[in-house]
């Protein structure tokens, strides 16, 4: 099985930036398409950003040259930079690994924009 364990969450205003990551282990990192997930309370669950295991990326359009995903396969780790953060971005940010045998998600972590 994988096991996903996300951190960088945290409180920042708006404007500001975060770095998410998402540590990997088990399975066979370097293969799986990794996806970044985010939910505010009292709404869905929403896909923010996809990363194939050959770096191609994708985005919702809400944040869409704000943020960026990337994965570094040496370390087992997938990352989301967060820059020029809004009050909407405020959620639980989820880290799944699309795998052969289902997916797989993290614990999540908090991220909340406030001034």
């Amino acid at each position: 099985q994988v096991q996903l364990v996300e951190s960088g969450g945290g409180l920042v205003q708006p404007g500001g930036s975060l770095r998410l990551s998402c540590a990997a282990s088990g399975g066979i990192f370097s293969i799986y398409t990794m996806v970044w997930y985010r939910q505010a309370p009292g709404k869905q669950r929403e896909l923010v950003a996809t990363i194939t295991s050959g770096g191609s990326a994708n985005y919702a359009d809400s944040v869409k040259g704000r943020f960026t995903i990337s994965r570094d396969n040496a370390k087992n780790t997938m990352y989301l930079q967060m820059n020029s953060l809004k009050p909407e971005d405020t959620a639980v940010y989820y880290c799944n690994a699309d795998t052969k045998r289902g997916d797989y998600w993290g614990q999540g972590t908090q991220v909340t924009v406030s001034s």
